[in-house]
């Protein structure tokens, strides 16, 4: 959700709490009445409610008169309160769906005792506490059913406001955001000149929409500014999870692992970092090139670097506890992001992406981290023929994205899919180059002779069989026919 909030800032959010004439629709005030069950419906009405407003927390107070707003104390400690034998934090986090971020604060003012309930605004679904969504109705908690309207201008809400726009630490000062923010990096990839002094750093941020000014002087830091250049993404509990995974597995399964590290920078910030510590848990192939032997990694480099940042930038954000992962294993990586892509698998190769995220895509593309739009996977699929390799597989399991690149294997051990496979690509890239696929051309991806096309033109029959590829004219002879994919 936030940043961890120094006592001044608590205090200061609640004066200004206790400013407000009444209750509102994203604030509430208790004595001393703490009963989990209520505390977790608050927090769904409390939630939905302030994402309906367009606030970024919303605020549950205990030890604040609901009528005077003065300041008298209570016995409410929810670090020793418990349910069952279960911590009441850790119950309501398994009874909430989707899992908001929310946090307790205690404090002292003079001798009372006070604790402030922080909870994050919905976001992508309304909040629900024991599958029940509950909205805030003035000062009063209801069930959302019961007001359509609301639901409808809720859901409104949600289609609007993508993911980089909303905000994961509010009003901080400028030398905080610069202490959380890896700016260096920011300047770095665009090629610029470090600005000289703050105020002009803190406003090139800004251009971006990294951070936003804030209330009374102070700055917001938005999910694309600290997903991007975060120096620790655990220190904002909105992206913490979508840190990179990196898992090294013996073997060809995931019984054994060798290693695994998740990646602590922003993206940006730590995108070359974490390639280089990829690329050096990939096996290595010695191959012989005049006399000389020389090491290659199994994967090029160009291709892996381009997946990767794919994952990052089309993954689904709104999907909770999970992020990218790159699995590595002796003869294949699997790059996973959560969601599904908003572009047929299929067409990877010649349709334009369409990402949920434009602002993060803009800003990788500035930073020449990604390709430009389109001719990223153009790019992969090249690479992989240049290496001789399997074609890549794309696939969608249960709302998720992977691409497997497959270590060298000779056309020999490849089976009818991998060529079915590698017969729509290579068509697929050459149409996307304004050629065609001929026998001709899938020799020299497959690197084999021409003496043995008679078996490559076997190849061509199992992808035409298959629906994948056809022939430019069905009446041209043998030797002059061409293959363009099915949907060209």
């Amino acid at each position: 959700m936030t940043v961890d909030r120094p006592m001044e800032y608590l205090l200061s959010i609640l004066s200004e709490l206790r400013k407000l004439p009444n209750e509102t629709e994203w604030v509430e005030f208790k004595h001393n009445k703490a009963e989990p069950e209520e505390i977790g419906e608050y927090i769904s009405a409390l939630s939905n409610s302030a994402a309906l407003l367009g606030k970024v927390n919303a605020w549950l107070v205990w030890g604040v008169d609901n009528n005077t707003h003065d300041v008298i104390g209570t016995i409410f400690k929810p670090a020793l309160t418990k349910v069952g034998n279960e911590e009441l934090e850790s119950w309501l986090l398994r009874l909430l769906s989707p899992k908001i971020n929310f946090r307790f604060h205690p404090v002292q003012v003079d001798d009372n005792p006070v604790v402030l309930l922080e909870i994050g605004a919905a976001f992508r679904h309304p909040v629900q506490f024991k599958s029940i969504e509950y909205i805030r109705v003035g000062s009063y908690k209801k069930k959302l059913k019961d007001f359509p309207e609301k639901e409808r201008e809720l859901w409104k809400v949600f289609d609007q406001i993508p993911f980089e726009r909303g905000l994961t630490a509010q009003n901080i000062s400028g030398d905080e955001v610069l202490r959380l923010l890896d700016y260096p990096a920011y300047f770095d990839l665009l090629e610029l000149p470090l600005p000289d002094g703050r105020a002009a750093i803190l406003d090139a941020l800004n251009q971006d929409d990294l951070i936003r000014p804030g209330a009374s002087g102070y700055w917001d830091i938005t999910n694309l500014g600290a997903v991007l250049f975060a120096k620790r993404l655990e220190d904002f509990s909105a992206v913490k999870r979508k840190a990179v995974r990196v898992v090294h597995y013996k073997g060809r399964g995931r019984t054994e692992t060798l290693r695994e590290q998740a990646g602590g920078k922003g993206y940006a910030g730590g995108f070359k970092s974490l390639i280089d510590f990829i690329m050096t848990l990939v096996p290595t192939n010695e191959i012989i090139e005049k006399a000389l032997r020389k090491n290659l990694p199994m994967f090029p480099e160009l291709a892996v670097r381009e997946l990767v940042a794919n994952a990052l930038i089309h993954q689904d954000f709104f999907i909770t506890g999970t992020g990218p992962m790159v699995e590595i294993f002796d003869d294949r990586m699997e790059i996973t992001n959560p969601g599904e892509p908003l572009v047929d698998p299929r067409r990877f190769v010649d349709t334009p992406p369409k990402s949920r995220n434009e602002a993060l895509a803009s800003l990788m593309r500035r930073f020449r981290i990604c390709e430009e739009r389109g001719s990223g996977v153009d790019k992969v699929v090249s690479q992989v023929e240049l290496f001789q390799l399997p074609a890549p597989l794309f696939e969608v399991p249960n709302g998720f994205t992977r691409t497997v690149l497959f270590a060298y294997r000779p056309l020999s051990e490849m089976d009818k899919s991998d060529r079915v496979r590698a017969c729509y690509l290579h068509a697929c890239l050459k149409w996307v180059m304004r050629d065609f696929l001929t026998n001709a051309s899938l020799r020299e991806r497959f690197g084999v002779a021409e003496k043995n096309k008679a078996a490559v033109s076997r190849y061509i029959r199992e992808a035409v069989d298959e629906g994948v590829v056809k022939p430019v004219d069905e009446a041209a002879s043998r030797k002059m026919m061409k293959y363009v994919p099915y949907w060209a």
